[in-house]
């Protein structure tokens, strides 16, 4: 329990951001952080922000076996075989976007308007949906993401993955952010998209690679 304290209170900090910024409803979304050889999971059934810091369940990344606490997310084989294929990731958001879940259900992409996304999210490959809590869905999400920084889920969520926690909760919102300013900018005319050169070069600033760096540093 010593050696994951640090973790857990990083959890349970995240997990209260997701909710107080109605990324998640009731006990829907899931997140993890891995920590050695371990991973610690949001347990089944629980709204994420009435967890306590005791309530992240331990499971070994491996063999997926619970070490200790109660049972893990319905996600637990998405995580895993995230973690299984991602060495770069050591924290993994998923969440129930309200905007991210409308535009990408309607059929349409959610394009790089803004310096932030195009810094700190980048494009993410979008599945069409799959029944939740299999074991398809965590291969297809495996499969999909490659080297992104997350996967959107039509009609069910997304998923943002991180160095650290703060990089991937960050993710999350940015990505929400971004279907918030896709929608308005429809509603009052025609988007401006940046263009893959102007995204480049937002990139290359290096104030933006400062600013990644540091999010890959920062713990929680």
């Amino acid at each position: 329990m010593n050696g994951s304290h640090e973790v857990r209170q990083q959890l349970s900090r995240i997990a209260g951001k997701l909710c107080q910024h109605g990324l998640v409803a009731g006990p829907g979304g899931n997140i993890s952080a891995r920590e050695g050889g371990s991973m610690y999971i949001s347990p089944s059934g629980f709204a994420l922000d009435d967890i306590t810091q005791e309530g992240w369940v331990e499971v070994d990344v491996q063999s997926g076996v619970v070490v200790s606490g109660l049972r893990p997310s319905s996600e637990v084989l998405m995580h895993l075989q995230l973690y299984r294929n991602r060495p770069d990731v050591n924290a993994i958001v998923h969440t129930h976007p309200v905007y991210c879940i409308g535009v990408i259900s309607a059929g349409r992409d959610i394009p790089v308007m803004f310096a932030d996304h195009a810094a700190i999210l980048g494009d993410l490959p979008c599945l069409d949906y799959v029944l939740p809590t299999t074991a398809e869905l965590a291969d297809r999400v495996s499969q999909a993401i490659g080297s992104a920084a997350g996967v959107l889920l039509r009609n069910h969520g997304a998923i943002t993955v991180g160095a650290t926690l703060k990089e991937a909760y960050f993710r999350t919102e940015i990505l929400e952010d971004a279907a918030k300013v896709f929608v308005i900018a429809s509603l009052m005319g025609a988007p401006r998209v940046l263009s893959r050169a102007e995204c480049a070069e937002v990139q290359a600033l290096e104030s933006e690679e400062y600013r990644v760096s540091l999010l890959q540093r920062m713990k929680g």
